[in-house]
């Protein structure tokens, strides 16, 4: 009978590890433990495994789980300490730790500027320019913006820009359920930006870059310019960086979103797949000398070093590098003549990973990569064996077939949680894109090695372009197909880890009729269905108000059980960006349906006056974006919530004595020399006040 379970625990010792090695990871993050408490864990982790090596040998056998034990703290302990050290907080020369003010900052750009609508984004590693005129650097990386003009298109890595302004932590919005940017820009070093107009640095000679970078960058430049010598067409020009490798600058956003709504988008995300293309590659290209001794250790070392290559010149991603990982350890261990178990190299390419950069761990590429991978090393031969085609077609098929569903039963869990959505039509998308995207993975390698003779890689250019131009059609018109997608779906990372129980528990009941994983897989199912019902029974009777944090303009949410009203610019609602980044996620958190039709309006959207009064759950809120009256203006006794726009004029002393106000928010779009003087009255009066463009989206719940 087919046990997988055996061969998890068995023949990888690996994953026993990983396991601990990933707990400690976790747990540094959340808790922020001191890196001395896990020095001494570390210590004590050590001092138990000596203790049990020096027992005899029968008290050996008899302790064999203290073994275990030990190693488990050595390792969680390890995966504390790698967090605590690589984020760059906790080093003593952190930016943050630094005074700065008045300060020269030295800025070393350490790769290519990146174009915004109005600005190019650089990322720079920082110094400080002391009193003794020596340059000190800091710890951490900052995020530049600066302004666009001639003076910053000459920007380039390794470029050194001086300016004197101060630097502002990242934060997040706070909108709910928006995109933490704040902990995604630690886990990248950066926890500081700037913006700077075109007059406030001053460019000096840069400092010399790299032999490996200036190799990489120049390779990765030439095979950009062959591309767009040979491909015209901006869409098809955009996916062909993208699939060869993995440079998305030039991708049509609406063309990306087809691909994610079709549940393809792991063609554009360069991953395994393409590594696994290239590695067939090669395998073909050094068949000729399969048996020629003399050679037989050129071959692994050939291997390997163009799937490293390949895999830096993409940018490095985990993705990547867990299957050049992956293919490593199985190159040298065909090399050496043994054969290693599939779920110990997973283990071990995941457990190294983790070492090199341990907040891979919530890089959502890494997660999908290895549970994709998984299901298909678990479930790829079972649901491959449940049907036999005597036709060779069609036994090709339904094994590309089985490798697609497995690859989607453990990855949906994530998908649901990352995306709200499960694409409908995977399986025939996928069917028609992975082949030709392979194939047009091989043409781009084919045009770059004949760029240098012009006619035949005219010729291979137009050949793609008429490719990638049929890819594009096909899943823009499949993602335009009626049920497409099944969207707005929403669970928390408890009902996400019970869906991968019960996905996990249920098809191992069905490939062994094992009625104790049918249990599991019920069990998890009921409690699913439990923490749903009472979430969904939370959310039907939530009462709350949410400010939004949007860039210069007025926002506003309130929000009473399962319906919601909107107040604030009208040309946000119809602004499809705004929509996708900060209102959908918040209302799909808080599980929201239409809009509650406001009085006077007949829709969900409320018309905003220069005074707008509101009477919601027994509480007074006012809205106010102009001149405040105190003597006609004031309606209500006292004020629970006063929400201060831009053009808002009044006197907050005098407001208080007259209505009490007992909390301001000031929303995004107030400016901040009328702040600080509100600021400073509120503190004078002990009166409570959110300035959403310090602290983030301003959201209070009344239930």
């Amino acid at each position: 009978m087919w046990r997988p379970s055996a061969y998890f625990w068995k023949n990888a010792p690996f994953l026993r590890l990983f396991i601990p090695l990933a707990s400690g990871i976790y747990f540094q993050y959340i808790f922020h433990i001191q890196g001395h408490v896990s020095w001494i864990s570390l210590c004590a982790g050590f001092g138990f495994l000596t203790i049990y090596i020096l027992l005899p040998f029968f008290k050996r056998y008899q302790l064999v789980f203290f073994n275990g034990f030990a190693i488990s703290i050595i390792f969680f302990s390890l995966g504390a300490l790698l967090t605590f050290y690589k984020d760059v907080r906790n080093h003593p020369r952190w930016m943050g730790r630094e005074s700065m003010e008045e300060s020269v900052l030295i800025a070393n750009v350490i790769g290519s500027p990146v174009e915004k609508t109005k600005s190019y984004k650089v990322i720079a590693n920082l110094g400080m320019l002391g009193a003794d005129q020596k340059i000190h650097p800091l710890k951490g990386r900052i995020s530049i913006y600066i302004k666009k003009s001639a003076r910053t298109a000459r920007l380039s890595m390794g470029a050194r820009i001086l300016f004197k302004k101060a630097l502002t932590p990242v934060r997040n919005t706070g909108n709910p359920g928006a995109f933490d940017f704040k902990r995604f820009s630690v886990f990248h070093g950066i926890t500081h930006q700037v913006y700077l107009d075109s007059t406030e640095y001053l460019q000096r000679p840069g400092i010399p870059i790299k032999f490996t970078d200036r190799l990489l960058c120049g390779l990765q430049e030439k095979i950009l310019s062959v591309l767009r010598k040979n491909i015209h067409s901006s869409k098809e020009l955009g996916l062909a960086e993208a699939l060869l490798i993995g440079y998305k600058e030039d991708l049509d956003p609406d063309l990306v979103q087809s691909y994610a709504n079709s549940g393809v988008v792991h063609i554009i995300a360069i991953s395994g797949l393409h590594l696994g293309l290239i590695y067939l590659l090669l395998l073909q290209c050094f068949k000729p000398i399969k048996n020629k001794k003399k050679l037989k250790y050129l071959k692994p070392v050939f291997i390997i070093s163009i799937l490293w290559l390949f895999s830096f010149l993409t940018g490095a991603q985990p993705s990547i590098l867990r299957s050049a990982l992956m293919f490593s350890c199985m190159i040298l261990g065909e090399s050496l003549g043994k054969r290693n178990s599939i779920y110990n190299t997973l283990s071990c390419s995941a457990f190294l990973l983790l070492c090199i950069n341990p907040f891979w761990l919530w890089d959502l590429g890494f997660q999908l990569s290895y549970s994709a991978i998984l299901g298909i090393v678990i479930f790829m031969r079972p649901i491959y064996q449940l049907v036999y085609f005597r036709n060779k077609l069609v036994d090709h098929a339904w094994k590309a077939i089985s490798v697609t569903l497995a690859a989607q039963l453990l990855s949906l869990p994530f998908c649901i949680y990352y995306f709200h959505q499960f694409p409908n039509y995977f399986l025939i998308t996928n069917l028609v894109a992975v082949p030709l995207s392979s194939l047009i993975l091989f043409g781009e390698i084919l045009l770059c090695a004949l760029s240098f003779i012009p006619f035949i890689s005219a010729f291979i250019g137009k050949v793609l372009a008429g490719m990638i131009g049929l890819l594009n059609a096909f899943i823009e018109r499949m993602d335009t197909l009626p049920f497409s997608r099944w969207e707005e779906l929403q669970v928390s990372i408890p009902q996400a880890i019970l869906l991968l129980i019960i996905i996990t528990a249920g098809m191992y009941w069905l490939m062994n009729r094992s009625g104790a994983f049918l249990k599991i897989s019920l069990g998890s199912l009921l409690f699913f269905l439990v923490i749903r019902s009472v979430s969904d029974l939370k959310h039907h009777d939530q009462s709350k108000i949410i400010v939004y944090d949007i860039p210069r303009h007025r926002a506003m949410d309130i929000i009473d059980g399962n319906k919601f009203r909107f107040y604030g610019d009208p040309e946000l609602e119809r602004d499809e960006l705004n929509l996708k980044y900060n209102f959908k996620p918040s209302r799909l958190l808080h599980r929201l349906s239409d809009p509650e039709p406001v009085e006077g309006t007949g829709s969900g959207s409320g018309i905003l006056n220069e005074i707008t009064y509101i009477n919601f759950d027994r509480r007074h809120i006012l809205l106010l974006d102009g001149f405040l009256s105190l003597k006609r203006s004031i309606q209500q006794p006292v004020i629970d919530l006063l929400v201060v726009s831009g053009r808002s004029t009044f006197n907050i002393p005098e407001l208080f004595v007259a209505a009490g106000v007992r909390k301001f928010v000031f929303d995004s779009s107030v400016p901040p020399w009328k702040l600080k003087q509100w600021k400073r009255d509120c503190d004078s009066l002990h009166i409570a006040y959110h300035d959403i463009n310090e602290k983030g989206a301003f959201v209070i719940s009344f239930r």
